[in-house]
This record gives C-alpha cells, sequence and structure tokens, in this order.
C-alpha cells in the first residue's frame, strides 16, 4: 500500500511539472506565433491587394444554410473578411478569406481581393493538399487568370477560355479547378450580397 502511494506521488509531482514546464513554453511562445500569425495574414492581404495601405478586420455575417445550398456553396465557407482602405482610409474593397471542401486532396483555403466594382484584384492560396503536379499546379495554373478579372459567376472550360467569365481548367485536375472556381465565386457572392458589392456585369 505505501509502495502504491509512493508511486501515485511520484506520477503526480512528474505530471505537475510537466503541466508547468508546458504552461511555461505555452506563455513564451504564443506571443511569437501570434505576431508571426498576424504578419503571414497581412502579407495575403498585401498580396491581393497591393495599393492598400492598412487592413481592418470586419465581422463575418452568418449566411443562412438554405440560402449558401440555394446559391450552390454548400462545400464553401467564409472564414474571415477584411476591409482594404488606402492612405486616407478610403474603402479599396475587401480581402475575402474562403475554404472550399471540395478540393481532391482535402480543404483548400484562399483569399481573394474584391475592388468595389467587382473586379477581382487578385487571389492568395494559404492551404492547399492536392496531388503533386496536377492539382498543386492550381497556383500556376488558376491564380494568374482571376488576376483583373470581373464576373458575377466563374465557370471553367477544357477546351479554352473564350469569355470573360470563363477560367482554363488543369490539365487532369478538373476537381481541384472546380473547388477553387466555386470558392471564388462563393467569395463574390458574399461580395455582392453582404458587403454591398456589384457585380462586374452590372
Amino acid at each position: 500500500m505505501k509502495e502504491m502511494m509512493k508511486n501515485t506521488g511520484i506520477l503526480l509531482a512528474i505530471t505537475i511539472a510537466a503541466g508547468l514546464v508546458l504552461g511555461l513554453v505555452y506563455q513564451i511562445t504564443k506571443d511569437p506565433i501570434a505576431v508571426q500569425e498576424a504578419k503571414k495574414k497581412q502579407e495575403a492581404c498585401q498580396e491581393v491587394f497591393q495599393d492598400a495601405a492598412s487592413f481592418e478586420a470586419v465581422e463575418v455575417e452568418d449566411v443562412e444554410e438554405t440560402e449558401w445550398a440555394d446559391a450552390g456553396y454548400s462545400q464553401e465557407s467564409i472564414d474571415e473578411v477584411m476591409s482594404a482602405l488606402d492612405a486616407s482610409g478610403n474603402l479599396l474593397g475587401y480581402v475575402i478569406t474562403v475554404t472550399t471542401k471540395e478540393g481532391y486532396g482535402g480543404d483548400i483555403q484562399f483569399s481573394i481581393g474584391v475592388r468595389m466594382d467587382g473586379t477581382l484584384n487578385g487571389m492568395s492560396i494559404l492551404s492547399i493538399s492536392e496531388t503533386a503536379g496536377l492539382g498543386m499546379r492550381a497556383e500556376e495554373v488558376l491564380k494568374p487568370q482571376f488576376a483583373g478579372r470581373q464576373a458575377e459567376v466563374f465557370e471553367y472550360t477544357k477546351s479554352g477560355a473564350a469569355a470573360d467569365n470563363q477560367i482554363d481548367a488543369i490539365s487532369g485536375a478538373t476537381i481541384t479547378t472546380n473547388a477553387v472556381t466555386n470558392g471564388v465565386n462563393a467569395g463574390l457572392y458574399y461580395f455582392r450580397t453582404r458587403l454591398g458589392g456589384v457585380s462586374g456585369n452590372e
């Protein structure tokens, strides 16, 4: 009995010590981690809105599941919205972070910059785990195609883009192309319906 109590006491002491060490490590690292996350977020915003002087967080408004599904975006979500401001504090547009669950290798998260006239300023891919040499070419193939484009709804094609709202699909990676295109469209839908944005076709 004494031996059992002794071992229990030793285990308890080890557990408390480990907890204290983990707590200390967390306190030491949480600020640097927060700084790095803020820096990464700022860089992503700046990438899609290079002429903005500052960015401010905007509360993400809930969209009813039925509305989201009816619009065709049941697999997409709006994670974060930042207003893009010029040096005088005037609103240039928004940076909208979207996650789509339609990727071949899992969720794909990216930010898009949208000007108030509906121009898609650019895209920054934040997280992607698609197939190497296929879906992972989204950065190379899809990202440049959206920059500077205006459309209410984008679509992809395998036969060569012939209209302003068409995007050339990644060869051999239709699922990834579809996921990214739907994610962009979800972001634009949110922009029009919740942020007072103007469609590129209006």
